[in-house]
């Protein structure tokens, strides 16, 4: 410190002296310019002129340049003297700095999330100018589309849209090279089975043009990327893996490039591994490898065996990068014609010209939605409740600093009479209380790094592993930080530090162990604004509670619904014999010998196999005919009339009813014989049967595939309704038929724990065929609690943050009473020394705690009744006005209440007397 003072005493010398020389000069300059006769040749006028004001000016430019030093010196001084103040109660330090680093931490661990999820930028070259090529359209085209959820195809408006083109249409828009300086497609990720590197495992494969890489601007960390070549007809199958699968499958050897894979039985040549930064495109969606789309077919699936040349399926995404001399407007006109001329006066076109289709070309940082449309509100929802609690936080660590400037009183007044400013004591006690916040903000950041990290282990495994997203935080989020901990350390630190100041200096500086005058009025003062921050606190606590708690009670409402069947002691798996090599013939046999295999196993009631798990969101719709209807006639009419429907469908194999204890309400359910392709049955729920067919026998009708009805199914039975993809979903009509090859979901009920037999049920399917990977093997309770992930994350989450909320804002009403305990000990005493009883002691502390907590209980209620109607839309069974939530967090208020009172109120009991009358 000695030599500091010493280098800051050198440089004042040095610019007091060179102030000196330039006043000095100055000066002289002026009497040289007053002496001067009038016949002074102009020049030497301006050039003295000129001298005069450069003068002036380097000494303004000191004055500025020393103002400055002063201020950066006397913050830095500011700074140790805070330091060394805050160092002198270490106790009253932590208890902010924790309170502080909790609210910090907290949102900072919620904006990292938010961060990775909706504000992060796509991992590319130059992402801002990477455009994504959408369609808007009046009408449904004929043909299918699916962009594999990569963007939002809900329509918010009267028009329809989409992201997904043919591969011809592709083509046709790569060719616009005087529109485009590149172009590349992409689809998927798809499941296939990965082998030759050790046992067959599933992997997820995104197809991908020859010129996707060289358009997002990815280079490979090893080897090369695909190339245009690599999409040509009848070239070589090569594939890039991502860097992660490469570490984890390869082991990160550098010998991996150039090894041949087998994908679902067909050899693929691993030419590369991508850089580490690209982890996906579409965010939350991340794959393990890329191939070329032309290959599709190699792969075996039934779905993309005519998709590459397929001009009625859409199922391409086009990214695009616009040329700098074409203007999006006119990227979007060339477009647009193009796409009007093919797909609605094409060959094959997808629109009626009621359709009135066009193309709009927007950032792919905004088109490619993934999962940001569905974790958006969850994470906003989430960030308001730690904002409350940040808050709650704030207001605890001003009633702690309120209480302690009664200790600095003294010092305050000391200060002033020896000619302090307030400004100056305003600017010291705030640079305190932002060495606070900055303090709580480094210990918020470890709260942070360790939170972002588990919320996103929790959302991946809630997604089985297919959620992708980099939470760990970024200079984003340490902006965010930097920003938080400044705003909170001012917001906290402004009122106690002005309060601080308000001190009558003469009294206070005469003041002795008994006055009572400005002091007293000052401590009435804090206690005022002291209730007032406590009030505060309880009524946001009581608001983030209340919300917690409908969210709770929403999930439990949720977990409550009967879906129709038994959920208990089901353990399901899939598997998809295709990516094995089987046709469909093979499958059907494989299907019949592993149930039969598997219903043996000890432990295992019965077996069966379904085309998906139900409430686990898969759903298929689609048009059929129903012959012989009366629904819209019941006086009846003809027989043969067929009348068109649009319902859900859902494959089960024999046994699938009675594995998941279906209740059948008529007819018979599926059987091996029904396996066949004649004759073709179907099965129905009772909503079916209610909608289009009632008060009719519906045994024996038939379901018709199209209107002339060349394929129909005959109805066999009717089961009683149960939930499909969702439980929050009123139940549709469905139809079940038989499932005879394909991807396929085995279904096991077991007598006891359904996890115990895992391992005896890949024994069995290794026994069949050891290039059978399974995937998705889970219970069906797990599959449920999947599919409420994000009821699940608010809740939980909600209710640790209404915990911690509630936790802070005891913590201030019991440092208010202990406060004004310690400040009205000589009244305390007076009052026992008269015969006060303890019990009115503790009447009169408990009251006062019990009266602010109450007081801000209402104004938390009022406060929720006002604003939790804004989240209706997130809740399931329970009202926002539900009087059992705002009963019960009533409730848990005054017991908190009570318990932060009690120690405070047990102090006042034991005040001594003859202490008391002696404190000073």
């Amino acid at each position: 410190m000695e030599f500091w003072a010493k280098v800051r005493a050198v440089f004042r010398r040095k610019e007091l002296e060179q102030d000196l020389e330039d006043e000095l000069a100055f000066h002289l300059a002026m009497r040289e310019e007053k002496n001067r006769e009038k016949g002074i040749a102009g020049q030497e006028a301006q050039y003295s002129a000129r001298r005069q004001f450069g003068n002036v000016t380097r000494m303004k430019e000191m004055c500025r340049e020393l103002w400055r030093f002063t201020l950066l010196e006397n913050f830095w001084s500011d700074l140790q003297f805070g330091a060394r103040t805050l160092g002198k109660n270490p106790g009253f330090a932590a208890v902010a700095v924790l309170a502080i680093a909790l609210g910090i931490g907290a949102n900072t661990a919620i904006f990292s999330l938010i961060n990775g999820v909706l504000l992060s930028s796509i991992p590319v070259r130059d992402p801002q100018n990477l455009k994504l090529l959408m369609w808007h359209a009046k009408a449904e085209p004929s043909g299918g589309y699916s962009s594999f959820g990569d963007c939002d195809e809900h329509s918010r408006t009267a028009h329809l849209k989409g992201c997904s083109f043919t591969y011809p249409m592709f083509r046709d828009m790569r060719s616009k090279t005087d529109l485009f300086s590149s172009v590349g497609a992409f689809a998927g990720p798809n499941q296939v089975s990965a082998s030759g590197n050790g046992p067959a495992a599933i992997a997820s494969a995104e197809t991908v043009s020859g010129d996707y890489f060289e358009t997002l601007g990815v280079r490979p960390a090893l080897g090369r990327t695909l190339q245009p070549a690599d999409e040509a007809s009848g070239a070589e199958a090569t594939v890039v893996l991502s860097y992660g699968y490469w570490k984890t499958a390869f082991g990160g050897a550098v010998s991996a490039v150039g090894k041949t894979i087998r994908l679902n039985g067909a050899p693929f040549l691993i030419v590369g591994v991508a850089d580490p930064r690209f982890t996906r495109l579409t965010p939350g969606r991340s794959c393990d490898m890329w191939i070329s789309l032309t290959q599709i077919p190699l792969l075996g699936a039934n779905w993309g065996r005519d998709l590459p040349e397929d001009q009625s399926h859409s199922w391409l995404l086009v990214a695009a990068r616009v040329k700098p001399s074409v203007s999006v407007a006119q990227a979007e006109a060339a477009v647009s014609s193009l796409y009007r001329s093919v797909e609605l006066y094409g060959a094959k076109p997808m629109f009626e010209e009621k359709g009135d289709p066009n193309i709009s070309i927007v950032p792919a940082q905004k088109g490619l939605t993934g999962f940001r449309t569905q974790l958006a509100t969850p994470l906003y929802l989430l960030m308001i409740a730690v904002g409350v609690v940040l808050l709650i936080a704030c207001a605890n660590v001003a009633g702690l600093l309120l209480s302690r400037a009664a200790t600095l009183e003294r010092e305050m007044a000391v200060r002033l009479a020896l000619g302090a400013g307030r400004a100056r004591i305003v600017r010291q006690l705030l640079t305190e209380s932002l060495l606070l916040s900055g303090a709580g903000a480094m210990l918020g950041l470890l709260f942070a790094f360790w939170g972002a990290d588990a919320l996103g282990a929790m959302m991946s495994a809630n997604f089985l592993g297919h959620l992708s997203f980099d939470v760990h935080p970024d200079a984003r989020v340490l902006a965010f930080t930097a920003v938080v901990a400044v705003v909170t350390g001012i917001l906290f630190g402004l009122a106690p530090a002005f309060r601080g100041t308000r001190v009558d200096v003469t009294p206070t500086l005469k003041e002795s162990a008994g006055a009572s005058g400005s002091s007293a009025l000052a401590g009435r003062r804090r206690w005022r604004l002291g209730r007032f921050l406590v009030v505060a606190q309880v009524a946001l606590s009581v608001l983030v509670l209340v919300a917690a708690g409908l969210f709770l009670r929403t999930l439990v409402n949720l977990k409550g619904i009967n879906p129709g069947f038994d959920t208990h002691n089901v353990l399901t798996f899939g598997m998809t014999p295709s990516q094995a090599g089987y046709d469909d013939q093979r499958a059907k046999a494989l299907y019949n010998s592993l149930q039969e295999r598997l219903a043996a196993l000890p432990g295992v009631i019965s077996a069966s196999y379904a085309s998906d798990v139900l409430l686990t969101g898969s759903n298929w719709w689609n048009d059929i005919y129903i012959q012989g209807s009366a629904a819209n006639d019941k006086s009846g009419l003809d027989k043969s009339a067929l009348n068109k429907v649009n319902v859900a469908f859902f494959g089960a194999g024999p046994g699938f009813f009675e594995t998941m204890r279906f209740r059948l309400l008529e007819g018979r359910t599926f059987t091996t014989r029904d396996l066949t392709p004649t004759p073709s049955v179907a099965v129905v729920n009772e909503t079916f049967v209610k909608r289009f067919i009632p008060s009719q026998n519906v045994i024996g009708m038939h379901l018709c595939r199209d209107g002339e009805c060349r394929e129909r199914r005959e109805i066999i039975g009717v089961v009683a309704d149960t939930k499909y993809d969702a439980l929050t979903k009123s139940t549709e009509p469905l139809v079940f038929l038989p499932e005879r090859s394909g991807q396929a979901y085995f279904t096991l009920r077991t007598a006891g724990e359904p996890t115990a037999i895992i391992s005896a049920v890949r024994r069995v399917v290794s026994d069949l065929d050891s290039n059978l990977p399974l995937f998705a093997m889970r219970t069906q309770s797990e599959a449920i609690d999947q599919s409420l992930a994000d009821e699940r994350l608010v809740a939980r989450l909600s209710m640790l943050f209404g915990c911690l909320a509630i936790a802070l804002a005891s913590i201030g009403l019991y440092g208010l009473l202990s406060y004004e305990v310690t400040r009205r000990t000589r009244e305390l005493g007076i009052r026992s020394a008269l015969g006060a009883q303890r019990r009115e002691m503790l009447r009169l502390v408990v009251g006062q705690g019990f009266a602010l907590a109450l007081l801000g209980g209402v104004v938390g209620v009022g406060m929720a009744l006002g604003l939790t109607r804004f989240v209706r839309s997130q809740l399931y069974g329970v009202a926002p006005n539900d009087p059992l939530t705002y009963s019960a967090v009533v409730l848990l208020l005054l017991v908190v209440a009570v318990l932060a009172c009690a120690i405070p109120a047990w102090r006042a009991t034991r005040v001594d007397p003859v202490v008391a009358l002696r404190y000073e």
